[in-house]
């Protein structure tokens, strides 16, 4: 079978029955920060907030009418399920929408809201798909699959060719977000034949790895897990023709982290005063760790702002992780005599600098372990704080990539207890949804008692979850076996500083 003329799908696509030349937009503060000149493609102003709409309706424009008419079923957690939706609506076709039960709830009413039937089922997009395609099966549906199918492929390659016509001037790299992979495929496969000077740059979450990883290994490569903060591209196994278009044309791919991504839609609200989602916010986070690394000046980079279906409560969170993404705040643990005068001299050491947040509690004769946070306009001004506190003799353990410290402990300071013996700490992430925190409960041993639990809701798809639980050494074996079958992603913290500090007995 030959490969398909993506140029030539892409120049004849069908989306503008639905979708609109988006602009590329200047992004003034950035730029400066960054010594670039630094250009939003705002997919985030399309009628769904989202790319998706062009290639799910250029897929569905080139249907059979007959097929058409039978219906369309699509899986997705949100972005792509709009996107049916509406060209379901738009060319009269009934559209079903299986979506994973830990979707968001503002992407689950828009697509509801758009007169699809949606069906929720599993905690992942691989459980919501594989039950999609048993629906396919029993209806007679038409698959519009998110990202691994040449029409969509080439749907969304139409943004490739917006940004070369809306920018005729040379541009060095244009990053784009990786979840399946149909994005940046379409993207690339029409930038690279028409300008093969310019780089493309793909940007992944650094727990959805699936095509850094494959294109590092050279064959895909499935995922057991992805971390789903950035939800609309937490894919487990990138497509088969999304692969072989980025071995073919992607020149790198760059992972950023939560806070990371979390400081990019600050950066894009600083600017545009518009709020991405995660997903949508990927690739300015690349744009600018691209930048940093590389040192490069003088450039002229686009960013494709793809996305904007963020839950309202989310912005909590993402507030609070945005300085540590940004580098603009510093978490201390520091450990101080328990004698007059000690607290001034410290005060003396942080001295001018803005206090973000202080806690303390007396637990010690001798000792007293403060958590700070401190103002700093960047990390090097955070290691120079650091020498000071040591040059006062105050002993300090530097939290800020802590992950423990910042979700849990700056919550929980002064809680220790000499009551919980045998206490083991676990972070978990739970789906934020109801029951889960039953199934683990159910799951315990009841003789281990829970001797602290810390939870916050921040909007997102899986809540995260601290609990201390007192497990006799010689339960070690069960324990291990509870761990095991759970079915959530843990990690021990039993022995992190910021607990031993602040909580352990």
């Amino acid at each position: 079978m030959s490969e398909p003329d993506y140029l030539r799908m892409i120049l004849n696509a069908r989306v503008y029955d639905v979708a609109v030349e988006t602009p590329l937009d200047d992004a003034p503060a950035l730029s400066r920060r960054l010594g670039s000149e630094v250009l939003l493609k705002r997919e985030d102003m399309q009628e769904v907030f989202s790319f998706k709409i062009r290639g799910a309706y250029n897929k569905m424009a080139h249907l059979d009418p007959e097929d058409r008419h039978r219906g369309v079923i699509a899986c997705s957690s949100g972005n792509h399920a709009q996107g049916v939706a509406l060209a379901a609506n738009r060319l009269g076709c009934d559209a079903v929408i299986v979506m994973p039960s830990t979707a968001p709830s503002v992407k689950v009413d828009a697509v509801r809201q758009r007169g699809a039937e949606v069906v929720l089922h599993g905690e992942s997009y691989d459980e919501a798909f594989h039950h999609a395609l048993e629906l396919q099966e029993q209806r007679g549906l038409t698959l519009v699959h998110p990202f691994d199918d040449p029409h969509v492929i080439a749907g969304q390659g139409t943004i490739g060719m917006e940004i070369l016509r809306q920018h005729g001037k040379p541009i060095d790299a244009i990053f784009v977000a990786i979840g399946g992979g149909g994005l940046i495929a379409g993207i690339a496969a029409y930038v690279k034949q028409v300008r093969p000077d310019i780089k493309i740059i793909g940007v992944q979450h650094d727990e959805s790895t699936g095509m850094a990883d494959s294109l590092r290994a050279g064959h895909i490569v499935d995922l057991a897990e992805v971390g789903l903060f950035s939800d609309g591209t937490a894919v487990k196994r990138v497509g088969g023709e999304t692969f072989r278009l980025a071995q073919q044309y992607v020149d790198e791919v760059v992972l950023v982290s939560t806070d990371e991504t979390c400081a990019a839609i600050k950066d894009v609200f600083t600017d545009t005063r518009s709020l991405l989602e995660p997903a949508g916010a990927l690739a300015i986070a690349g744009l600018k760790k691209y930048v940093q690394t590389t040192d490069v000046v003088d450039q002229t980079l686009v960013a494709v702002a793809c996305g904007a279906n963020m839950n309202f409560t989310r912005l909590r969170f993402v507030a609070e992780r945005a300085d540590y993404g940004e580098q603009r705040e510093a978490i201390f643990a520091v450990t101080i005599p328990e004698q007059p005068g000690s607290f001034r001299r410290f005060c003396e050491v942080v001295g001018s600098r803005d206090v973000t947040e202080f806690n303390y509690r007396i637990s010690d004769e001798a000792e007293a372990h403060v958590f700070v946070g401190i103002a700093a306009s960047s990390r090097d001004e955070a290691a120079e704080l650091a020498d000071a506190f040591d040059a006062a003799g105050f002993a300090a353990i530097d939290l800020t990539s802590d992950e423990l410290a910042k979700a849990h402990v700056r919550h929980l300071v002064g809680g220790k207890s000499a009551h919980a013996s045998h206490e083991v700490l676990y972070r978990f992430e739970f789906p934020e949804r109801p029951g889960a925190l039953l199934r683990f409960l159910t799951s315990m041993n009841p003789a281990w008692n829970i001797s602290l639990f810390h939870y916050r809701n921040h909007g997102a798809d899986l809540a995260r979850v601290l609990v201390g639980m007192q497990v006799p050494p010689s339960d070690g074996a069960a324990f291990d076996e509870f761990l095991e079958t759970l079915g959530y992603r843990f990690w021990n913290e039993s022995d992190n500083p910021a607990y031993q500090l602040f909580l352990s007995s």
